[in-house]
C-alpha cells in the first residue's frame, strides 16, 4: 500500500498487481503534491524531494528493475554486471553509461553527479563496497537497498545466512518502492502483476528430483543453500535442493559433499564474467566430466544439466527467469510434468 497525504487529509491508495492481487505492502508516504516521498527501507527512512533524474544503479538486479520500470532516461550509470542484460531491456540499457563492469570507485560514481543511488547487495552499498549509505546521504544523495538483501538476513553479504527464506514478495516490494520514488506507480503495478502471472504459470510443474545449484568456483565451489533465490526456484518446480540444510545463500562446499548427496540434476550458472575459475558453463562441464570425484555423479553420468544465467540465481526479477528455465529443463529431461 502507498500512503499519500493530501491537503491535510490522509487518503489510502492501494497499488494493485495486474492479476487482481495487491502488490506487496510497502510503507511509503508523500507530501501534498506527491513529494517529498519517504520510504521505509532496510531499517532507515529514505527521503526523496523530487523524482530522481540522475540515478545510478550499482548492481545488475537493481538496474533491471529500473529499466523494467521504463527509467532509462533518468539513469546516468550502472555497474557490477555478471551477465548480459535481459533481451527485452537491451535497447534501453544501451542508453545508460556503464560506470564499471565490476564495483566502481566512489569517485567514479560521484563523477556521474547522481541524485539517487540504488543497489541489490549490502556488500556493494556498505562497508567494503562503493561506499556506505551514510556517506552518500552526507553528500545529499538518497540511497535504496533491495529488501531481499536485508530482510531476514544476518549479514549484508550476498553469500550470508538467512533467518527467513527469501520470497518474491521482497522483489515486489522493491519494485513498488522504486515506482513510488520515481512516481511511476502504474508501471510498478503492471510489472508486479506480470511477474506474479509468470510464477503462477509454473506452479503446476510436478517433479520428484534432487537438484543442486552450482554458481561458480571449481576449488571451493559455491552451491546454493536453502533460502535464497534458488530455494524459490526449487520450490516452484517441486524439486529438492540437496543443500537445503544450510541457511547460507551460497555456502562453499567440498566436492566430496556433493558426491555424498548425489543430485539427480545439476543447475549450472553460465556467467559472462571471467573472474573466478568455473564462471563459464564450458569450464564447469569440463571439470565435472574430468574430475575423478564429480564424474561419478548421477547428474554427470546422465548429463542432466540445466543451464541458467548467473543473474537468474540472485534475488531479482531474474529469479522468475530461473524458475521458467528450470521448469523447461526438467520437462526436456523427461523429469517433470504438469499437475
Amino acid at each position: 500500500m502507498i500512503r499519500r497525504l493530501c491537503a491535510g487529509a490522509a487518503v489510502l491508495v492501494v497499488v494493485t498487481a495486474g492479476c487482481g492481487r495487491p502488490a506487496a505492502p510497502v510503507a511509503v508516504s508523500a507530501g501534498a503534491h506527491g513529494y517529498p516521498v519517504t520510504v521505509d527501507n532496510c531499517g532507515r527512512q529514505v527521503v526523496v524531494d523530487a523524482s530522481p533524474r540522475r540515478a545510478v544503479s550499482l548492481n545488475q538486479g537493481s538496474t533491471e528493475v529500473m529499466l523494467s520500470l521504463g527509467l532509462a532516461d533518468r539513469m546516468v550509470g550502472t555497474a557490477t554486471w555478471t551477465d548480459p542484460v535481459r533481451d527485452d531491456l537491451a535497447e534501453d540499457n544501451a542508453r545508460v553509461p556503464v560506470l564499471a563492469v565490476n564495483k566502481p570507485s566512489l569517485e567514479t560514481v560521484l563523477d556521474a553527479d547522481p541524485d539517487f543511488v540504488s543497489a541489490s547487495f549490502g556488500g556493494t552499498l556498505g562497508p567494503g563496497g562503493v561506499a556506505d549509505r551514510n556517506r552518500f546521504e552526507a553528500l545529499g544523495v538518497p540511497t535504496y537497498l533491495a529488501p531481499s538483501d536485508c530482510e531476514g538476513k544476518t549479514s549484508v553479504n550476498g553469500d550470508g545466512a538467512r533467518t527467513e527464506p527469501f520470497t518474491m514478495d521482497a522483489i515486489y516490494t522493491e519494485i513498488t518502492d522504486l515506482a513510488a520514488i520515481f512516481d511511476v506507480h502504474e508501471r510498478g503495478a503492471e510489472l508486479v502483476g506480470d511477474l506474479r502471472r509468470r510464477m503462477d504459470s509454473v506452479s503446476g510443474t510436478r517433479t520428484d528430483v534432487d537438484m543442486a545449484f552450482w554458481f561458480s568456483d571449481v576449488r571451493a565451489p559455491y552451491f546454493a543453500g536453502c533460502c535464497g533465490a534458488s530455494g524459490v526456484i526449487a520450490d516452484a518446480v517441486g524439486a529438492r535442493n540437496v543443500f537445503d540444510d544450510t541457511t547460507d545463500e551460497w555456502p562453499q562446499v567440498s566436492w566430496e559433499s556433493v558426491a555424498e548427496r548425489d543430485p539427480d540434476v545439476l543447475v549450472l550458472a553460465d556467467l559472462s564474467r571471467r573472474t573466478i575459475e568455473g564462471d563459464s558453463l564450458q569450464t564447469k562441464i569440463a571439470f565435472l566430466e574430468s574430475n575423478p570425484v564429480t564424474r561419478r555423479l548421477t547428474a554427470v553420468q546422465q548429463r542432466r544439466y540445466i543451464v541458467v544465467n548467473g543473474a537468474d540465481l540472485n534475488p531479482s526479477i531474474r529469479t522468475v527467469d530461473g524458475v521458467e528455465k528450470v521448469a523447461r529443463g526438467l520437462r526436456e529431461l523427461g523429469l517433470a510434468s504438469d499437475r
